[in-house]
């Protein structure tokens, strides 16, 4: 199941996360989609509120406050930052502030908001480069700088957020939604709509305030004169390590600055992400001339509640039987459940032969048409499924604070360097368990003697050691290590 080939498409792409972006558009191209503002046009964009989380059916279950870290912020320049012990302290609109209180339910900032929520929104608003924890309020500090810099009585673009992938860019769409829920400030997902494409060239000019799109789609709009950025105040790139790395969309992210230029935009640049490696680190410091910094210590990026083991299997059939007999039997009462393969093909032939086996799955891959993975995300987000299949297009960002369960069935690595682990992937994959504190397990599956290879280049590289599951027969080992995991 290793085989990188898919059998759902004849071109596979060398993009991170299994999906290519939009392809590269020529002029009077008709394969793109116009983008919708709330307020100003009539072309169809996808449907935002039919994607959201049903907030009924979420639950709280094992939730904890997630532990003290050291994050490690440098300033830039004589600007004086004090933390921010409650939202208030922020000088907030009112509006803004019951948008956090009522709608998001937030009671007081996260470590990295209270520290990078002053650097963001206090005058001369300079750049910021963030890295934390998966599930530590990221997305909240980028999109609150936005919401809090935009003028409501200016219809123009002020805000920009570029995000890796199409469901990230919902995500983060659903958060401003909710945030902003009472500030009059109009937004738009910059995205392909699936069915509803039609010409950007036919469509009307965006005067949507915020915008949140693909790498892709935002050049193309740009390109076509379709988003103009001469009033920007705001630039994020969430997933920030991916977006400036060279395996991933650092072209386009530098052809979106070339073009800004033109405009002569002047904004403060923001750069998330959870990861960032030495390369890119670099890049960064280019990029950012004289921008503040926070930093978590490499050690400490592993989420300490969620706990990690590896089982020993023979062959693949037992990594099956693994998570059919032992995984799902007993974890069928805790939450969800994400499997994480390496290629389309293995997805597609892992959810066959469960299939074949009576369990429910759905599986989301690039290949799939972007409508039905609109779908697929939707019922997972709503609960109405249970076990998720994916390749690495949801390992970054995606946010389902049911997910208690994550299993690796095949270790990622580097697109290019099949015998080196993709560290930043392994630990975006483990974030996806153990969401703001809540308690999670990671079951990585090896069989052959490359799975065992990349593993111990996993845990040296993280400095840790993963906990070995005796028996990958026995039910009582993985109820002991479950019970360890704080899920029984």
């Amino acid at each position: 199941m290793a085989d990188s080939s898919s059998t759902t498409s004849s071109t596979v792409g060398q993009r991170w996360g299994d999906v290519e972006d939009d392809p590269v558009e020529v002029e009077e191209s008709t394969s793109q989609t116009p983008e919708n503002a709330s307020s100003s046009s009539a072309v169809e964009v996808p449907n935002l509120d039919a994607l959201a989380i049903d907030e009924n059916k979420k639950k709280n279950d094992f939730l904890d406050e997630p532990e003290d870290t050291h994050i490690s912020a440098v300033t830039s320049g004589d600007t004086l930052y004090a933390t921010a012990a409650k939202f208030e302290d922020l000088n907030l609109s009112p509006e803004l502030l019951k948008g956090l209180y009522v709608d998001m339910k937030f009671t007081r900032p996260s470590k990295i908001q209270s520290i990078s929520l002053p650097m963001i929104l206090t005058p001369p608003y300079k750049d910021l480069v963030a890295q934390a924890h998966n599930g530590s309020g990221k997305t909240t500090c980028f999109v609150l700088g936005m919401l809090s810099r935009v003028d409501p009585n200016l219809k123009e673009v002020q805000a920009l957020c570029i995000c890796p992938t199409r469901e990230l860019a919902i995500q983060n769409m659903e958060v401003l939604n909710k945030m902003g829920k009472y500030t009059g400030i109009s937004s738009v997902c910059a995205i392909p709509s699936g069915s509803a494409d039609i010409p950007i060239a036919k469509s009307a000019e965006i005067k949507a305030q915020v915008v949140i799109g693909t790498p892709g789609r935002i050049r193309n709009l740009m390109t076509s004169r379709k988003l103009n950025t001469s009033n920007l105040k705001v630039l994020v790139f969430d997933e920030a390590d991916h977006m400036l790395d060279d395996d991933g969309f650092k072209d386009d992210s530098l052809k979106i600055r070339r073009l800004m230029a033109k405009d002569n935009a002047h904004y403060q640049v923001l750069l998330f992400s959870a990861t960032f490696n030495d390369t890119v680190k670099n890049f960064v410091s280019k990029v950012v001339k004289d921008g503040n910094q926070m930093f978590v210590r490499k050690e400490e990026l592993t989420l300490d509640v969620v706990k990690q083991y590896k089982v020993i299997c023979p062959n693949e059939q037992a990594k099956i039987d693994v998570i059919r007999d032992r995984i799902f039997e007993l974890g069928e009462k805790l939450g969800q459940t994400i499997i994480f393969v390496h290629s389309r093909k293995s997805a597609n032939e892992l959810h066959k032969k469960l299939g074949d086996y009576g369990y429910g799955c759905t599986t989301i891959h690039g290949a799939l048409d972007k409508d039905f993975r609109d779908k697929i995300v939707k019922e997972f987000k709503d609960g109405l499924t249970k076990v998720l299949i994916s390749t690495d297009v949801l390992a970054r960002g995606f946010d389902q604070s049911q997910v208690n369960l994550v299993i690796n069935f095949d270790l990622p690595v580097k697109h290019n360097y099949p015998s080196d682990p993709d560290y930043e992937v392994y630990l975006h994959r483990c974030g996806r368990a153990g969401r703001f504190g809540r308690k999670g397990a990671v079951f990585n599956l090896l069989s052959v003697d490359m799975d065992h290879m990349l593993l111990e280049k996993i845990e040296k590289h993280f400095g840790t050691k993963i906990v070995e599951v005796p028996n990958w027969k026995s039910d009582e080992d993985f109820e002991k290590a479950l019970k360890a995991a704080g899920l029984l």
